[in-house]
């Protein structure tokens, strides 16, 4: 009884929601199964170069080097993954950071979605969400069942460059400034001082553009048929400088949650994982904490971040910004003052519930996959190169 009244309940409202959930959850429906093809081909070319050629005289010495150290601590003796062979950790950083960043950002898609809606400051009386899992209840209920993964291609497109850089350029730093620092030991202070600040500039300035699309079809009745549409209604009413209004924002919001991100994981790593083996529920369990501490933190600047990238039409009315030289709110100051003229201090933790449970199982996927990835490749090459050096020797 209660599926046939449900399914009542359903069919009324997608008669009474009209063509537009219709058309948003076609486009989701869309997004969803472009991205499963698009996944399907990184599958397939991650496969393949879990066996990376090895060529030339420098990298043949580097081999002999390697395996003439690994022949001295023992044939059974693990590859050190955290140390990785010369010439090939940059391209295995970023293959599985981008690995990493899709699968974080797409399997926390729809709770992102729900953190985008919550943080709205004059939300729609149809829009007004209890908690969690009361706002995905009513947007699956009322919008279909697509609508929590409407932009989540835009997001898949700009996760993998971003995460790319992101993670090759702190592991990068990590070492060179680690040695610098702290020669023989691993340095908090270059972890997360200038490592996790430099690799924070990569990133947002490749993920910024794609946060835009993203939230802007995210938000209740949402005007845009798709993310081609999204990006060119943007472009032709605001310009190209909208996909960048929120950069500086979301800078001064990720070099802090860098920090505290980098700082906490690197430490709760070093009380569970000290020896740094390849451990799961470690890796796990320091991304999962280092999240959720540093989304609480940087709350009220993700708050200002979603005002600026979504530039709600509510929002500017009661600003007053619908006329005038200022149709849209501008900058980290201007962002401020809007939240706390409609909000007040609560309106600076808008969403945060949603923002802490998005976190820490996406930080927890996120540092999981990035370290399987780079333990396998590592492995593998491992391998490879012992192969080689029999070869060598026969």
């Amino acid at each position: 009884m209660e599926t046939d009244g449900f399914v009542r309940k359903r069919r009324m409202t997608a008669e009474t929601a009209g063509g537009d959930a219709g058309v948003a959850g076609a486009s989701a429906g869309a997004e969803v199964r472009w991205l499963g093809g698009r996944f399907w081909g990184v599958s397939e070319s991650i496969v393949s170069s879990l066996t990376p050629r090895i060529g030339g005289e420098s990298q043949l010495q580097s081999v002999d080097v390697v395996c003439e150290a690994q022949e001295a601590q023992g044939e059974d003796s693990e590859p050190d993954y955290e140390g990785l062979p010369q010439g090939a950790s940059t391209s295995t950083h970023m293959l599985a950071g981008a690995v990493a960043g899709i699968m974080e950002h797409c399997l926390m898609f729809p709770i992102d979605c729900v953190k985008t809606r919550m943080q709205s400051l004059q939300p729609d009386p149809a829009a007004r969400y209890k908690n969690v899992m009361d706002a995905l209840r009513r947007i699956v209920a009322t919008e279909g069942v697509w609508r929590p993964l409407r932009g989540l291609n835009a997001t898949a497109i700009g996760a993998g460059p971003a995460h790319a850089l992101y993670f090759a350029s702190y592991e990068k730093l990590k070492k060179t400034l680690s040695d610098t620092i702290h020669p023989g030991a691993n340095s908090h202070l270059a972890n997360a001082g200038a490592a996790g600040c430099v690799a924070t500039l990569l990133h947002d300035a490749a993920m910024n553009p794609a946060e835009v699309v993203k939230q802007r079809m995210q938000m209740f009745k949402s005007p845009y048929r798709g993310v081609l549409d999204c990006v060119g209604a943007v472009w032709q009413r605001e310009g190209p400088a909208a996909f960048y209004r929120s950069y500086t924002t979301q800078l001064t919001m990720n070099v802090p949650f860098q920090v505290f991100h980098f700082m906490t994981y690197e430490y709760l790593q070093e009380l569970l994982n000290p020896h740094r083996l390849y451990n799961p529920s470690s890796h796990m369990v320091s991304g999962a904490l280092a999240g959720a501490i540093a989304a609480a933190a940087t709350t009220p600047l993700d708050v200002c971040k979603t005002l600026l990238n979504t530039q709600e039409s509510h929002t500017l009315s009661s600003a007053g910004q619908s006329q005038g030289a200022h149709r849209q709110i501008s900058g980290l100051v201007h962002a401020f003052r809007t939240v706390y003229r409609l909000g007040g201090l609560q309106g600076f933790f808008k969403g945060v519930q949603a923002r802490v449970i998005y976190q820490m199982p996406s930080t927890a996927i996120s540092w999981s996959v990035y370290e399987f990835f780079k333990y396998g490749l590592t492995k593998h090459q491992h391998n490879n190169m012992r192969i080689q050096h029999i070869k060598a020797e026969v």
